[in-house]
């Protein structure tokens, strides 16, 4: 029942190339950028990661993807990732860009042994109609475009289908977890990990401060140890190590 394991790069050691990974974190909030690091020092490449965007500011999955190891991307947003945009447009980047919330019940729908679910989110649209670029040529043609997907109406409503999630591994990052690997989340830093972490067959959780299990409190749980099977404890620096995207000051 211990699934603590001595360093990052021990937790990802077994995640080969080609693998497939959801991975927690928005924007900078909830990254975890430890073991995403181990992963570029493995030097693993052509990987399918499943996150709501791909790294910000030179970090989490932006280390990743400028050392070109990321094939396919399954997100919701691009934002400034100028890099991103430039790989997707180049025709080096497959991209499904997919609504926030399906991804998000998609993820939630893989854990939870749901093959399928049907949405009104995205009906009329290519989304449901077929279309969208997933991979342009190079030359601003499209290489691949997404298909078309089964519409069906309930109640005088048409909505479309959309298929569950599930990944090879998963990496997400808490506030606090214990040797089961029952996890905690820090405000906003929750976003996409608990689902992340569902959809993963193997997940990793690197965590700010490890206890002893009976040391959390069960109503206090965010994501029950049975979704993780390896937690890796951060340091001191690797905990205060948080930058901000975005810096304001009032007048």
């Amino acid at each position: 029942m211990d699934k603590v394991v001595a360093s990052a790069l021990e937790a990802v050691g077994d995640v080969p190339d080609g693998a497939s990974l959801a991975v927690g974190g928005f924007g900078l909030s909830g990254v975890p950028n430890v073991l995403i690091q181990a992963l570029y020092e493995r030097g693993v490449s052509g990987l399918s990661v499943v996150s709501n965007n791909c790294g910000a500011m030179e970090t989490g999955l932006a280390v990743l993807l400028a050392a070109g190891r990321i094939a396919r991307v399954t997100g919701s947003y691009i934002g400034g990732n100028r890099e991103f945009a430039r790989q997707y447009l180049a025709g080096e980047l497959e991209v499904e860009l997919i609504p926030q919330g399906t991804l998000a019940e998609r993820l939630r729908a893989g854990g939870a042994g749901i093959p399928a679910f049907y949405t009104p989110a995205g009906v009329g649209t290519q989304v449901a109609e077929g279309g969208l670029p997933w991979r342009y040529d190079g030359s601003g043609a499209v290489a691949l475009a997404s298909p078309p997907k089964e519409v069906r109406e309930f109640d005088g409503t048409a909505y479309v289908l959309e298929r569950g999630i599930r990944t090879d591994f998963a990496l997400v990052r808490a506030a606090k977890g214990d040797r089961h690997g029952n996890l905690v989340f820090n405000k906003s830093t929750r976003n996409f990990n608990p689902l992340a972490a569902m959809a993963g067959r193997i997940t990793v959780a690197e965590v700010e401060e490890l206890v002893e299990p009976g040391a959390l409190d069960p109503d206090a749980v965010h994501l029950p140890g049975i979704f993780v099977q390896r937690v890796v404890a951060l340091t001191a620096q690797q905990v205060a190590d948080k930058k901000i995207e975005q810096r304001t000051v009032s007048s």
